[in-house]
């Protein structure tokens, strides 16, 4: 008699983006490229928003927060991927998969968060300037970033333990580059314990879908509806220039976050091909947190930052002289 949540298989077989051995050098200096990019990109930014007096505000406190989830969601996935492409072993025990998981979908629910308070910010920036420096102060700014990561943690936990007590014993091989929800459930051996479970996740995972990804999408999208009408009733084509670009580098984050992970959470997972879930959600663990940094690096702060500390002359062309 085999107790509840024991398993006989230890570990799983990530199947990643197919079986081709030939392919696994290029594979892994692409992603090793990606990693390295994402993590350097986004320490930098870290690093800048410390190291500069200027960069001291609210927005960028919250840049600061966002480079270093996009560094801890990186890294909870892409070095096993590497491993896997290096030496040829795509197992991962059980433990490791669920812990995995945990924080796969925990970052995530903090990032969600995390845009949204990063709209709030722009809000109040624009369409409150005057109450802006009272109501987004020092402490309202710990205060929001720590429930950010706080509630992104709590979010995960019923579900992960949900399905660290199934039973596995027979197959083990996750269609996938990562452990996922429903590539893990699929494997269970127990079929009465897989059908509640099946019905708890579906029913939980709709709520947490919910909570997590359209109440903050329903409040981003609610305070750019009020930061475009407050910049086009502005009378100064400048001020609507500087005000638009305020917030331009945040909507295309939120832009391309959103997007992929709505293919994700709001398709039926039916009407998604394996190969089709892989590109989305590579696209938003992988290409999104390498791209975050640089699409923030282009602001006029950010650049005149980075000159102040490398030096105008030794990285940029200097103006020509008459």
């Amino acid at each position: 008699i085999r107790l509840k949540g024991e398993t006989t298989e230890r570990s799983f077989i990530l199947l990643g983006f197919g079986n081709a051995p030939e392919l696994d050098s290029l594979l892994f200096l692409m992603f090793l490229s990606i990693y390295i990019v994402t993590i350097t990109g986004n320490t930098f930014i870290i690093v800048l928003m410390v190291a500069n007096p200027h960069l001291h505000t609210p927005m960028y406190f919250f840049l600061g927060n966002l480079a270093c989830l996009e560094i801890c969601y990186s890294s909870n996935i892409l070095p096993k991927m590497l491993l896997s492409y290096l030496g040829g072993d795509r197992s991962i025990s059980v433990n490791r998969c669920f812990t995995q998981y945990y924080f796969f979908g925990c970052l995530a629910a903090a990032e969600c968060y995390l845009l949204a308070v990063m709209s709030y910010d722009r809000y109040l920036a624009v369409c409150k300037p005057l109450h802006y420096p009272s109501r987004m102060n020092g402490k309202l700014c710990l205060q929001l970033g720590a429930a950010s990561w706080i509630s992104g943690f709590l979010s995960n936990s019923i579900l992960t333990f949900l399905i660290s007590d199934l039973d596995f014993c027979g197959p083990n091989e996750i269609e996938h580059f990562f452990c996922d929800s429903f590539p893990i459930i699929k494997l269970s051996c127990s079929d009465t314990h897989k059908h509640c479970l099946n019905v708890v996740h579906l029913v939980y995972f709709r709520h947490l879908v919910l909570v997590i990804v359209l109440i903050p999408f329903i409040l981003i999208a609610a305070s750019y509806i009020q930061i475009i009408h407050t910049i086009l009733q502005m009378p100064s084509a400048e001020g609507r220039r500087k005000a638009f670009f305020t917030c331009i580098a945040h909507l295309v984050v939120v832009t391309l976050f959103y997007c992929t992970t709505g293919l994700i959470h709001l398709k039926p997972k039916s009407s998604l091909l394996p190969n089709s879930s892989k590109m989305v959600a590579f696209s938003y663990i992988v290409v999104t947190p390498m791209l975050n940094p640089i699409i923030y690096s282009l602001r006029n702060k950010v650049k005149h930052a980075l000159r102040k500390i490398f030096g105008r002359r030794q990285f940029f062309i200097p103006p020509t002289r008459k």
